[in-house]
């Protein structure tokens, strides 16, 4: 008996304890309100917009990198020749429009009237040919049979035809390309050139870029490792903005308002940073786990983010801080 009672007597000053050290520690302290919370910041987890295999990870865990350096490649070896057939298909179909646009040469003009010029002279000289095997047909005693009328008077009607198909090569070498001709071939530049575009956006996107300054957090891939875009490559702590993490009471809510000044300590560092109270939840929540009491757990408090200042880089992603707010500063 007691045992049980020196055992009920342990357990009772237990609970004042701790609920004396709860309230010393996420209460006021010298007229200001103390919170205890961690330091948290965000995260990037970037993954290449294809899918390929991994050339290089040019970083490592914590080494620092500022936006738009290259952390990591994809091997390239397939897309390259790609990239150079399409720009000779580009080339080729540019040198096309080129020549449509700028119509027939002078020389083939020239030949085109060197090629009538001879046509007339052969339908000329046909005609002539047809003419005197006529002659020489009707006389009183024929020269040539009418077989041989027949072959001139082809003859002639094939030089009559020549003739017209090189008057009108003539007219077309006059006239240029037409303009349906043009607009088929430009459209047929604008599809080489939108195919280029894509192969060397892949191109591009084979550099694994960082969208921002932070922190390497993890190498999530190695070289040699298949990729796609639902596969992050490597993690990014970005270490601005950084903020600490807090929950206060319904009773302390008053007394924290947007924009008020803080002081933020963490263990071993004795100077302590400047802070501001940034963001507070609008939404009660019940205390997260992390919390080990009973009564503790089942409180509704709201979430504080106090934005820090660090300039020195002091703060680590989880880090705990100790905010201190004052009173008279948090009801202004």
């Amino acid at each position: 008996m007691r045992r049980i009672v020196i055992l009920l007597i342990v357990l009772i000053a237990a609970a004042g304890g701790s609920a004396w050290w709860w309230y010393d520690h996420n209460g006021t302290e010298n007229g200001a309100v103390v919170l205890y919370g961690n330091v948290d910041m965000r995260q990037v987890d970037l993954a290449f917009s294809g899918s390929g295999r991994i050339a290089e990870v040019l970083v490592e865990e914590g080494a620092e990198v500022k936006k738009g350096d290259i952390v990591a490649r994809l091997d390239t070896s397939l897309i390259e020749p790609q990239v150079a057939q399409a720009e000779a298909t580009v080339e080729a179909q540019t040198a096309t429009v080129a020549k449509l646009h700028n119509g027939s040469r002078p020389e083939e003009i020239a030949q085109a009237e060197a090629n009538v010029d001879a046509a007339k002279a052969g339908a000329r000289n046909a005609e002539l040919s047809y003419d005197r095997a006529v002659l020489l047909h009707e006389g009183t005693s024929p020269a040539v049979a009418q077989s041989q009328v027949d072959a001139a008077k082809a003859a002639e009607d094939s030089a009559v035809a020549q003739l017209k198909v090189a008057e009108q090569a003539l007219t077309l070498a006059k006239a240029g390309p037409r303009k349906e001709d043009i607009a088929a071939a430009e459209a047929q530049l604008k599809a080489t050139q939108a195919a280029l575009d894509l192969l060397r956006q892949q191109l591009k996107d084979a550099d694994l870029v960082a969208p921002t300054g932070g922190v390497i957090r993890s190498r999530l891939l190695e070289p040699g490792e298949m990729t796609s875009p639902a596969k992050p490559v490597v993690s990014i702590a970005v270490v601005d903005p950084k903020w600490v993490r807090a929950y206060v009471s319904g009773s302390q809510l008053a007394k924290v308002v947007p924009g008020a000044t803080a002081s933020v300590a963490v263990d071993g560092y004795d100077k302590s940073l400047s802070g501001t109270i940034g963001f507070i939840s609008s939404v009660a929540e019940f205390t997260p786990h992390a919390i080990q009491t009973e009564e503790l757990r089942t409180s509704l408090v709201y979430e504080v983010r106090v934005l820090v200042d660090d300039p020195t880089d002091t703060l680590r992603l989880g880090m705990p801080a100790t905010i201190r707010l004052t009173t008279d500063e948090a009801t202004q």
